[in-house]
């Protein structure tokens, strides 16, 4: 029996697979931009979007470790609906200024940031919340007042940004803010933060912010600021090719000195559809099927429904559980007009499949595309986020 302990797969949302394959060039071309900017030349900042599955939230950790190994000062938060930018992203800069000040040679210099910071987290409590109830920002030093205070977040975010840079500067390297699900970001957040990046850009200031989101996310930034797409340079991150999905099974495999059959290899890509979250999934149950090395067809086959018992519950299901009885009507019918493929639907064949008016499906449509389960592909057609729901949700018939 193969060793269930030496099991090299790992799936989980935002777990760092043991092969981070097919994804050279995304890598490659950060290291260009970390280096352009650490040199002072102009760079834009950087924008991933993809379905979910395909290693977005991997990616973007991988980048902040990249920027920390070149001595950045680096910090990472997920937008949440409806939540205000201001507390997450002053965990992120503080995380980032504590980076920096390992470097720096001027304690004073690094607490005047820090008051800078701490002024800014301060102005996320409402002017009339009481004393006792007022969220305290842990940095242990006196707000600084008149700077990145104002309360217009477009303002004080232009002046955060510029000294957290400065500081960075001070040191001869940058700062990388990075942001997960950036389409969750409200849309006054998002075009400050659109203001901000771009007064930063004409400045040349040591800053970049890293984002990552669902398909539509281009479309979001865009409607905020129409300049945001020559702001930011757009990533698509799709499912790995043939050889990289190979790739991503085939090195883990080896370097615990196991093997897998050409034959099983096939199983595992047509099942994963090259996905990089259903390729940890499929390699992690076909493991611990095996009865011994290496992995066949047959391990493959026997592992599957295990495989796709985990996917229905932690994967789809919890998904879905998030939605209304009318949002999963909408879901449903999106399932059977596409017959379980990954591929968009318009909106008016969804009503006249349901047998409603456009008009009526309106508030389901939009509240499943702000959960983050559909996005608008173009103009009057939706899909889903997910890929494989549509055949999820078709198999829930069966």
């Amino acid at each position: 029996m193969m060793d269930p302990v030496r099991n090299p797969f790992a799936p989980g949302a935002g777990q760092r697979p043991p092969e981070l394959a097919g994804r050279e060039k995304e890598l490659k071309a950060f290291e260009v931009v970390l280096e352009r900017v650490a040199r002072g030349r102009p760079e834009r900042s950087l924008v991933l979007t993809g379905l979910r599955g395909v290693g977005k939230t991997v990616l973007l950790g991988e980048l902040r470790s990249m920027a920390v190994r070149r001595g950045w000062g680096a910090g990472k938060i997920e937008a949440r609906p409806d939540a205000d930018l201001r507390r997450p992203l002053s965990a992120a800069l503080h995380r980032a200024v504590r980076d920096l000040a390992v470097r720096h040679r001027a304690p004073d210099r690094v607490e005047s940031v820090l008051g800078v910071l701490k002024a800014f987290a301060l102005k996320a409590n409402p002017d009339n919340a009481k004393l006792r109830e007022r969220w305290q920002p842990g940095i242990d030093v006196p707000a600084t007042q008149g700077r990145a205070d104002s309360g217009d977040i477009e303002i004080d975010l232009v002046e955060l940004f510029t000294e957290v840079a400065e500081l960075a500067q001070d040191v001869g390297t940058g700062v990388a803010v990075l942001i997960d699900e950036m389409q969750d970001i409200n849309p006054d957040d998002i075009s400050a933060l659109c203001a901000a990046c771009h007064e930063l850009s004409q400045s040349g200031a040591p800053l970049v912010v890293v984002g990552a989101g669902l398909p539509h996310l281009p479309a979001v930034l865009s409607a905020s600021k129409s300049y945001s797409e020559r702001l930011f340079r757009y990533v698509r991150i799709d499912r790995l090719d043939r050889r990289d999905a190979d790739q991503a099974v085939l090195a883990p495999v080896d370097r615990e000195e196991a093997g897998i059959t050409p034959e099983a290899l096939d199983a595992l890509f047509e099942r994963s559809g090259g996905y990089p979250y259903f390729i940890q999934a499929y390699g992690k149950a076909a493991w611990d099927a095996a009865p011994d090395d290496p992995i066949t067809v047959e391990d493959v086959a026997v592992a599957a429904p295990e495989a796709e018992a985990e996917l229905a519950v932690g994967f789809f299901g919890s998904r879905y559980e998030r939605a209304t009885p009318a949002e999963r009507e909408y879901l449903r019918a999106m399932a059977e007009l596409t017959e379980g493929k990954d591929e968009g639907a318009g909106t008016s064949d969804v009503a006249v499949y349901l047998g409603r008016k456009p008009s009526s499906l309106s508030p389901a449509r939009d509240s499943l595309i702000k959960k983050g389960l559909i996005y608008s592909a173009e103009r009057g057609r939706i899909a889903f986020t997910v890929p494989h729901f549509g055949r999820y949700l078709l198999g829930m018939d069966e």
